[in-house]
C-alpha cells in the first residue's frame, strides 16, 4: 500500500489532473471490474491514460482491458492530505517568466556588449552621465561609486522581494527535503526497492529544480538591465580623459593605496572591488532596515 501512495503523490507532483483521471478509471474499474480506454477517453487525455499504465496504477487483465492495482491502496492515497497538497503544487504557473521578462534579458545581454565595444560603451555612459555627471562634478569619484552602490543595492532588494516568490521557492524545497527524508529512512531498513522508486522521483523532480532556478534568475535580469548600464556608466569614467583632472587613487584596508585600475584580487580592478564590498554592506543595511526576505525560510 505504501508503495500504491508514492505512486500516486509522484503522478499528483506531476500533473494533478491525473489524479482526477485515476478517479475516473477507478470508478470505471470498480462498477465493471476493468477498465478499457474506451470506457475513459472522454474523461481524459490518452497521455494520461498512458502515464496511469506506465506507473504501474494499471495493469493488463489478460488480454480482456486494464485492471487497476490495488484499488483500496489508490482510494486511501486519494484522500491523503500529502497527496491533495502535492496536487496543488504547481510547478509551472508562478514560475514562468512574462514577455517582459525574456525582454529584459535580451536588453541585459545586449548591454553587456558594452564591456567590449567601445563605442557602445561610449553611448551608454554618455547617456548616463547626464544624470551621474553632477554628482560627480561635487564629489570625490570613490563618495560616486558609494553613492551608486546604494542606489544599486536598494532596487535589487527590491526587485527580488517583488519578483520572487518565496512561497513557492519553499514548496521546491519542501519537495526535495520530503524526497531526501524518504530515501533516508528507506535506506535505514535496507529497501532497496524502494530506493529505486525514490531515485526515479528524484529524476521526476529535476523539472521541479529547473522551477526553482526560474524562480531565482527571473529578478537577476532585471536588476542587470538596471545595473549594467551604471557598471558601463563608471568603466566609462574610469577610462575617460576628463579624469586626469581627478585624484586616480583610492586607499582600501589591507590593499592599500592603488590606482583605479590597477588589479588587486587577481584581474579584478581597484574600482570594482570598491564597488562590490560597498553594494553588499549597503544591501545588508537595506534588508535590514526594511525588513525584507530574499531567501525562503
Amino acid at each position: 500500500m505504501a508503495r500504491t501512495a508514492e505512486k500516486v503523490e509522484s503522478l499528483a507532483r506531476e500533473d494533478g489532473e491525473l489524479l482526477d483521471a485515476l478517479d475516473d478509471v477507478l470508478d470505471v474499474a470498480e462498477e465493471q471490474g476493468t477498465v478499457e480506454w474506451s470506457d475513459v477517453s472522454g474523461e481524459m487525455t490518452s497521455g494520461q491514460w498512458g502515464r496511469l499504465i506506465e506507473k504501474g496504477l494499471l495493469v493488463d487483465a489478460d488480454g480482456n482491458g486494464f485492471a487497476v492495482e490495488d484499488p483500496d491502496g489508490i482510494r486511501e492515497a486519494l484522500s491523503d492530505d500529502e497527496v491533495e497538497e502535492a496536487a496543488s503544487f504547481d510547478t509551472d504557473g508562478d514560475s514562468s517568466w512574462s514577455q517582459w521578462d525574456k525582454l529584459a534579458g535580451v536588453g541585459a545581454l545586449a548591454m553587456m556588449a558594452g564591456y567590449s565595444l567601445t563605442s557602445v560603451r561610449n553611448t551608454i555612459g554618455g547617456a548616463l552621465d547626464v544624470i551621474f555627471g553632477p554628482l560627480e562634478a561635487i564629489l570625490p569619484f570613490y563618495v560616486v561609486v558609494m553613492v551608486l552602490a546604494m542606489l544599486t543595492g536598494l532596487y535589487s532588494t527590491l526587485l527580488q522581494a517583488n519578483l520572487m516568490d518565496m512561497d513557492k521557492m519553499g514548496e521546491y524545497q519542501e519537495q526535495m527535503k520530503a524526497i531526501q527524508e524518504k530515501r533516508k529512512k528507506a535506506k535505514e531498513r535496507g529497501d532497496e526497492e524502494a530506493l529505486d522508486r525514490i531515485q526515479q522521483e528524484q529524476m521526476d523532480a529535476m523539472g521541479d529544480q529547473m522551477g526553482m532556478f526560474k524562480e531565482q534568475f527571473r529578478p537577476m535580469v532585471w536588476i542587470m538591465l538596471l545595473t549594467i548600464p551604471v557598471f558601463l556608466w563608471m568603466y566609462w569614467m574610469i577610462l575617460s580623459p576628463a579624469q586626469s583632472l581627478h585624484p586616480q587613487t583610492i586607499t582600501m584596508p589591507l590593499v592599500g593605496t592603488k590606482t583605479w585600475t590597477a588589479g588587486v584580487l587577481g584581474p579584478l580592478q581597484a574600482w570594482i572591488l570598491w564597488y562590490f564590498l560597498c553594494s553588499m554592506g549597503f544591501t545588508q543595511i537595506i534588508r535590514k532596515s526594511l525588513n525584507i526576505q530574499t531567501t525562503p525560510t
